[in-house]
């Protein structure tokens, strides 16, 4: 069944599991590429036996390496993406040049529709190297493919988020929350939008050479997003923004680090608002009503919760 049949790269992660649940329970069999399969087990019961199927792919970038994943291939896509390097190169390299080794193939290999996760903030004259090598990738897959789609979420919240994941659990055992940027402003979309977002564009020819800009329904500050987390938690914290100088030199060291908790890379990119432009279509043009992060984070935060009654939120 070729025009069923998906590729989805970086399906492994936070948005490709909503996304896989929902083509899925639409009949599509789903191809993963992905270096560890058994790190991609808990995919598999998403689907009927032999629909999603998890291959090994190696990282290599060379056509006669990734043939393999788009033979038969009829949509495909991209959800690769980082938010430090490991390696100097890892930015350019994952949203640049992958985004235009895919677009490329996939076209020479007939497929019918490319769908390209990127980022509000992508920005050719960006500062952040993170923003700039966006915007190349954006620009590679519309030479390779001119009929691709693209996205461009701001922070995607859901159960298995990096952000209030990560300072719900800092919650628990620090008394501060250091932020850099405090007043910069989000717009935060539910990752199960922006699943059925990604159904829709795949499924529509409309979408197709159409660049989408996804936010919620409402625009935070930093600082509002850590309080209103706080709230939920019921847990007194004191928010304490970092000056940008102190915070350029705890990045230097902090980068040291596997998984490091602010780059300087993030820094330059948190100087910047992260909301939708309102030039370009959304949510809404797909059919999809955005979900405010009030029906949905309390849930999810419970494991981190003070003991006792929970709070109320408007």
């Amino acid at each position: 069944m070729p025009a069923r049949t998906v590729t989805i790269f970086g399906g492994s992660g936070f948005l490709g599991r909503h996304l896989i649940k929902r083509l899925a329970a639409r009949g599509y069999i789903i191809r993963v590429p992905t270096r560890d399969p058994n790190r991609a087990l808990h995919l598999k019961p998403m689907g009927d036996v032999g629909q999603i199927v998890l291959e090994r792919w190696d990282g290599s970038l060379e056509p006669s390496q990734m043939q393999r994943y788009l033979e038969g291939s009829s949509l495909v896509v991209n959800l690769v993406g980082i938010l430090h390097e490991r390696r100097a190169g890892d930015f350019t390299r994952l949203h640049a040049e992958l985004p235009r080794a895919l677009a490329g193939l996939a076209r020479e290999m007939g497929a019918r529709r490319l769908l390209h996760v990127s980022a509000l903030g992508a920005d050719p004259a960006s500062p952040s190297l993170y923003a700039r090598t966006k915007a190349e990738g954006e620009a590679a897959v519309c030479e390779g493919f001119p009929g691709a789609t693209i996205f461009r979420p701001s922070i995607v919240f859901g159960p298995e988020d990096q952000f209030f994941n990560r300072f719900a659990r800092m919650s628990q055992i620090s008394p501060v929350l250091p932020v850099v940027g405090a007043k910069t402003r989000f717009q935060p979309v539910h990752v199960g939008d922006v699943g059925d977002a990604a159904v829709a564009a795949l499924e529509s020819e409309d979408a197709a050479g159409t660049l989408y800009e996804l936010g919620g329904p409402r625009i935070y500050s930093f600082e509002e997003l850590l309080r209103y987390m706080l709230r939920v938690l019921g847990r007194r914290r004191l928010v304490l923004e970092l000056p940008e100088g102190l915070a350029r030199l705890i990045a230097r060291f902090a980068e040291w680090l596997p998984e490091p908790p602010l780059t300087r890379d993030q820094i330059l990119l948190l100087a910047r608002d992260n909301v939708v432009s309102g030039a370009f279509p959304g949510l809404a043009e797909l059919g999809v009503a955005a979900t405010p992060l009030e029906a949905i984070v309390p849930e999810y935060l419970t494991a981190y919760a003070r003991p006792g009654p929970r709070a109320r939120f408007a």
